[in-house]
């Protein structure tokens, strides 16, 4: 016998009770284990996603790293897709043609940059979004764990690029599982649990904390 119309559901927050203040050039890490609501607060900020109840205000520019391809139209090539994203962000084809070669450069594809992006590999893929996610000069950079999928060079690269957008006093962002990374690159970190705030402080307090909660030692 088959009953229709009577599936059950239930409401679940991803995120609950949230009430966080970024100031202007910090540098913070979101951690926390998987589902804990991490990625679902930075597709907020960004405004892929809008809150249900309460507010989110965001002064500046934002450039975002969260998804691989996101924003990417997969039947259109590199160079394409580069016009195509930044446009996306607030940039006339004028600034997206002065910053071109450098993004190319910074991506590494050489000549895979006119080949559609579908054909492309995912460290292919992680190259030109980061690339374009630095070169359009934001205010407010998210990212998003993307960067473990690349290799060991350009992940340094990138790593690099980050520190130097710290130094200029951009905003940063970033989700990340290692609390190591949190500690070098953040200088405040927020711990999500099941969609709520378990703690908020500096990058190494609020790490240092999160392993022991899971049990870790960071000496072996």
């Amino acid at each position: 016998m088959i009953f229709w119309g009577q599936h059950k559901s239930e409401d679940f927050w991803a995120l609950k009770d949230i009430s966080i203040k970024v100031l202007e050039g910090a540098s913070v890490g979101l951690i926390g284990r998987n589902g804990s609501g991490k990625s679902t607060l930075l597709k907020l900020i960004s405004r892929i996603l809008y809150p249900t109840t309460g507010r989110i205000k965001v002064n500046g520019r934002v450039s975002t790293l969260l998804e691989l391809g996101a924003g990417f139209h997969p039947d259109f090539t590199g160079r394409e897709n580069i016009f195509f994203n930044a446009s996306i962000l607030g940039f006339s084809r004028k600034e997206i043609k002065a910053k071109l070669d450098d993004i190319i450069s910074f991506a590494e594809l050489g000549e895979f940059i006119d080949n559609p992006v579908r054909n492309y590999s995912t460290g292919m893929y992680t190259r030109l979004g980061f690339a374009v996610a630095v070169h359009v000069d934001p205010d407010i950079l998210l990212i998003d764990e993307v960067l473990a999928v690349g290799d060991l060079a350009f992940q340094q690269k990138c790593l690099k690029k980050i520190n130097e957008f710290r130094e200029r006093n951009k905003t940063i962002i970033m989700v990340n599982h290692s609390p190591k990374s949190i500690q070098d690159h953040c200088d405040k970190a927020i711990w999500l649990d099941h969609g709520m705030i378990r703690m908020i402080g500096s990058a190494v307090e609020v790490t240092r904390s999160y392993e022991s909660y899971l049990g870790l030692n960071e000496n072996t």
